[in-house]
């Protein structure tokens, strides 16, 4: 395995890699995980936790969230961190270079909000490994919508 510098998760943990949503607003995340669980074909879904707002329900992001969240979702086989805006990619970074808040394995995934939501879950479900699962969600960039 490695840690939280964003390589690969050898070998895999005992159960699929988790994905984390992390927004500005509680709302947002909650929503987008719900379409994401709702859009993947239901059955055994991997791990997927929205980190939304502050602890006191503003906007905003919360590093004890993401964490919070990142435990929540790992199941040892990574955590695919997922992000809606610059604020928020400077707190999970922040997070990452610490070294120890994150679970083992966890990976800032530069990847569309809502398209690479969906991509992750339905690429993680499918038992598939970090490095698959970010790939998946960064390639939502390419989905046209013309």
């Amino acid at each position: 395995m490695s840690g939280a510098d964003g390589g690969a998760v050898a070998g895999g943990g005992s159960g699929p890699v988790g994905i984390v949503l992390v927004s500005h607003s509680a709302a947002v995340a909650t929503a987008v995980a719900e379409l994401a669980r709702g859009l993947s074909g239901g059955g055994d879904l991997a791990q997927v936790v929205p980190a939304g707002g502050t602890p006191g329900g503003d906007l905003g992001t919360s590093s004890e969230l993401i964490c919070e969240a990142a435990k929540a979702a790992d199941r040892g086989a990574g955590v695919a961190i997922l992000v809606d805006l610059g604020s928020a990619v400077l707190t999970v970074k922040a997070l990452l270079a610490e070294g120890d808040e994150l679970p083992e394995g966890s990976r800032l995934v530069d990847a569309p909000f809502v398209e690479g939501a969906v991509a992750a879950l339905v690429t993680a479900s499918a038992g598939a490994d970090l490095d698959a699962v970010a790939a998946a969600a960064s390639e939502a960039y390419a989905y046209r919508k013309e």
